[in-house]
């Protein structure tokens, strides 16, 4: 009964051993993630996601609004289904053609993102140093 005893302290002492080593390897791993941690917090970088996700999204609204809303009735104007982007000067007979209504297109989705952002960061007053 003696050596049964002593096996199990043995294997006692080697159970805690193993607990002891997972918790300092634990305590490494937290250690490495809370100065994760404190980069993301000091760097915003969740800040820089969501402007980023919400960046993207606004684009592809302010592009629907332009082609679905604005670009419909200057094509009516000027005789095109396709708006602004129909609109375009061919060079000579060599088959190239200048795309001006494309670019205008562009230059129109670019300036009503430009106002939508400045209007965002006005009403949040993100525009005030502190």
């Amino acid at each position: 009964m003696a050596k049964v005893t002593k096996v199990k302290a043995g294997e006692k002492e080697e159970k805690e051993e193993k607990k002891g080593l997972v918790a300092a390897g634990a305590s490494k791993i937290k250690g490495g993630t809370s100065g994760f941690m404190q980069f993301i917090k000091e760097q915003n970088i969740v800040g820089l996601a969501v402007g980023l996700v919400l960046g993207t999204h606004a684009g592809a609204l302010v592009n629907s609004l332009v082609n679905n809303v604005f670009m419909p009735p200057i094509g009516l104007l000027l005789g095109s289904t396709e708006g602004l982007k129909g609109w375009a000067v061919p060079l000579g007979d060599t088959g190239a053609v200048l795309a001006l209504g494309a670019f205008l297109n562009d230059l129109i989705n670019f300036i009503i993102l430009a106002f939508v952002i400045y209007l965002v960061i006005k009403l949040l007053k993100l525009d005030v140093k502190k």
